[in-house]
Parts: C-alpha cells; structure tokens; sequence
C-alpha cells in the first residue's frame, strides 16, 4: 500500500491487516518504535479537527517522525497555488503527508504529484481513517466482525457513510443505511455497490431491528452549515434514541464518530450509556493510524 485515499480503492486484505496492526500498535504502545527515525511527515489541513488531528501527531512522533501542522492560512493554497505544485514542492523536503480537504480530486492530485505517502484525513468524499478505528472498535467489542450487522442512522449520503459502504462491499458484512429517501447515495454511486447485504431504507426501525451496532454521525457536516435548518428538520425522526436501541439485538452497540450534538442525532441518555464504546472509538484512532502509516511505509517491527 503506497497510499491510503479511500475505502473504495482499498481491499479486504488490506483493511483486516490495519486491523491487526492496529491490534499490535495498542498491545505494544509505550515501547520504542523507531519505524519513522528521521523523517518528517506534514499534517495539511483545510478544515478543522480535533481526534483526527491529535491522534495523527500523537501517532507519528511514537512511530519516530517530526511533525509539521500546516492549515490553508500556512500555504500558498490559501492564496491560489494549484495543489499539484505543492505537492510537487512539498514531495522533495517532507517524506509523508496527511491531509484533510474538500475535494478528493484534491488529495488523490497530491498523491499523485507529490509522490510521497499520501494519506487520507478527510474528504467531503471519505472518512477512511475513521472507518478503520471503528471496524477496530468492533472487534475488539465483540471479537469478531463475522455476522455483523451494522446499521447507519442519519445523512446516508455523508463521507462517513460512504465509507462504511465500501467497508461493508470489501468485508462482506450487513449494512443498513436508515435516512430520508433525499439523504440517501445517488444512483451512480449505489450503481458500483455489489454486495446484497447492503440495503438503503427510510424506515429506521426496520434497519435497527436485529441489529448489533446503531451507528450514527452528525446531521450537518463540515461545510453544509447553510442547510442546518432544514437538515435538522428533515432528520428529526432519524435519531438514536432509548426506543431505537431496544429494536437492536441485545447487547448492541451504539457508536459514534463524535463530535456528537445531543439531543439531535443521539440523546444524551444513549450516549452517556455507551461513553464506554463511543469514546473507545475515539482513542483507537490513534492505534489504527499508526496502523495506516505503518502500511504505506515499510512494515514495523514491533519489537523495535
């Protein structure tokens, strides 16, 4: 793996592999890692973030790097420099870079240009990185991702759930998307989707009944803010909420990518309930993205 741009362009082999790094880069954290001695990686990013961010610093220097944060005020992006020429400058003097942006023909320009490791923070296309933290959360919740049942509650059409479709297109599991019919993935990109065990629908206890993991994300993401009013009005029905939870199966878990809104996409008396798997998701985005860089790098020797 040269990059990690995207879900989609990933495969099975590929995904279950970070989840076993990821598994060894938190059974062994604290002991010295040299993997990255002497590099320096650049962290760019468009928009803001907080886990992501964190984790990512966090992450490189155990894994042995410099570090460099440069948001678009810090670039000549910010003034109108083409993202193929600051890949290509920023290619020659840094030795990896991840990036949280708008456009994904933005990152995967910088990929292709820049030449160096190139990683995926964010898209208005993907989440990829969080995909992986939580697919982690999972096994390590219920010791398998065999027979999972997911189901997605919310804006179906986010970058969120765009990647937890192809998670489930490569892996094989259930997947039901619950959203509004217009919150729902175009045609084009429901076109692509192979697998049968992937299913849209607007009736939300429908999709939770039976399943073991409710998930759900904010209902107005980064960048959509000027629609607010009426995304909450549209989601209002489309929550995780006490009623909700008692359809899944027992002993299900409620997860969430945070930053979480209570009261809107998840009540408080849910979230409180399970803190204990929502901020686990939270932690593990630093052992999956030491997982992530570690594949597009040599692989590590964990007992360095």
């Amino acid at each position: 793996m040269t990059h990690f741009l995207s879900v989609e362009k990933s495969n099975r082999e590929e995904l279950l592999r970070l989840l076993t790094d990821a598994q060894k880069f938190k059974a062994t954290r604290g002991q010295s890692c040299s993997l990255l001695s002497g590099q320096t990686w650049a962290l760019i990013f468009n928009k803001p973030s907080t886990r992501t961010r964190v984790s990512f610093e966090v992450g490189l220097r155990e894994l042995g790097a410099n570090v460099i944060f440069l948001s678009q005020n810090d670039l000549q992006l910010g003034r109108g420099e083409p993202i193929i020429d600051t890949a290509r400058v920023l290619g020659r003097i840094v030795h990896g870079a991840i990036i949280r942006t708008f456009a994904q023909a933005d990152i995967e320009s910088f990929a292709s240009y820049g030449a160096i490791p190139t990683i995926n923070a964010l898209t208005d296309e993907e989440h990829p990185c969080q995909i992986v933290a939580d697919l982690f959360t999972i096994l390590e919740e219920r010791g398998t991702i065999d027979d999972l049942k997911l189901c997605f509650v919310g804006d179906g059409d986010c970058n969120v759930t765009r990647s937890w479709i192809w998670a489930a297109e490569h892996l094989g599991f259930e997947l039901r998307v619950a959203a509004p019919q217009k919150y729902q993935p175009a045609g084009a990109l429901k076109g692509r989707i192979k697998s049968p065990k992937i299913a849209f629908t607007s009736d939300v206890k429908a999709a939770a009944a039976g399943a073991n993991v409710l998930y759900t994300d904010v209902w107005v993401s980064m960048g959509k803010e000027t629609e607010s009013a009426g995304r909450l009005a549209d989601l209002v029905e489309f929550q995780i909420n006490d009623e909700l939870v008692k359809l899944a199966a027992p002993r299900a878990l409620v997860m969430h990518c945070l930053p979480a809104y209570r009261g809107k996409e998840i009540t408080e008396s849910v979230l409180e309930a399970h803190a204990a798997t929502i901020f686990s998701q939270a932690e593990n985005r630093l052992h999956a993205q030491k997982a992530i860089v570690a594949a597009v790098r040599p692989q590590p020797d964990f007992n360095n």
